[in-house]
């Protein structure tokens, strides 16, 4: 059984074996007052051996844990304690906007068997909600399209990206994305690879593509500087461990 313990955007770990225990599991529930049978702050899934918590601050903690955030816990991790730590956040979230049916109002109840809620009114059930974005990356003569974006609270560059629209394929999303944004024309858009991106529910779908035609037009509300850059001497950008970083430095 592993066990995750999330705070907002972040892991609470051990200082010494970075990872949680059974026994401390338990003792964080209980210092924070998490009850296990009345509250969307806690979920085990018995399909993927591990339960979680969300802890609703971290005033108190015990001077043997600590936080990092969750971007840097997956770039010095494996896939299967990243899928597991994504999951438990992913779930957490979802239950925490999950609460009443959209449909006659009743208060939700955990599925019995399946991993959703269940209204026990109206029978409707509520599975967990993905959201598709795409990434891209553009390139042109050696350089790549990066842009710093206006609601990031980090002044990095980073790929055009965004949510699928109704009726959309991802290659259309894509093409709409990088001219919504820049003004520019793409072509060539080629699937690369995907990432889960619990914050809150984003399955990231990674694109590169090629410039076709145009000029840099901003769409000032979404970006507040795009430019052409060399892939191996970019400002401020993602870090390892993201979908982004690789989509940068050519990694797929």
């Amino acid at each position: 059984m592993k066990y995750i313990v999330i705070f907002e955007k972040e892991i609470v770990l051990n200082k010494i074996t970075n990872s949680i225990s059974s026994s401390e599991f338990e003792s964080l529930k209980r210092l924070y007052k998490i009850d296990e049978n009345a509250s969307n702050n806690y979920f085990s899934e018995a399909t993927f051996n591990f339960s979680c918590i969300k802890l609703p601050s971290i005033e108190n903690l015990p001077e043997n844990f600590y936080t990092i955030p969750l971007r840097q816990f997956f770039a010095e991790n494996n896939d299967e304690n990243n899928f597991i730590a994504f999951r438990a956040k992913g779930l957490l979230e979802w239950r925490n906007l999950t609460k009443f049916c959209c449909n006659c109002g009743e208060k939700l109840a955990d599925h019995e068997k399946l991993t959703a809620r269940q209204c026990p009114e109206c029978k409707n059930i509520f599975f967990p909600r993905i959201s598709p974005c795409i990434i891209v990356v553009v390139h042109k003569d050696n350089k790549v399209l990066l842009a710093r974006h206006t609601y990031r609270n980090q002044d990095i560059y980073a790929c055009i990206a965004g949510f699928m629209e109704t009726g959309e394929s991802a290659e259309q999303a894509v093409a709409r994305e990088v001219m919504e944004e820049t003004g520019l024309k793409i072509k060539n858009i080629t699937y690369r690879g995907s990432q889960s991106w619990p914050f809150p529910d984003q399955l990231m779908l990674g694109f590169t593509a090629d410039y076709d035609s145009g000029e840099l037009n901003l769409q000032e509300e979404e970006i507040a500087d795009a430019q052409w850059f060399d892939p191996e001497n970019c400002p401020a950008s993602p870090k390892p461990g993201s979908i982004a970083y690789r989509l940068i430095h050519g990694l797929y």
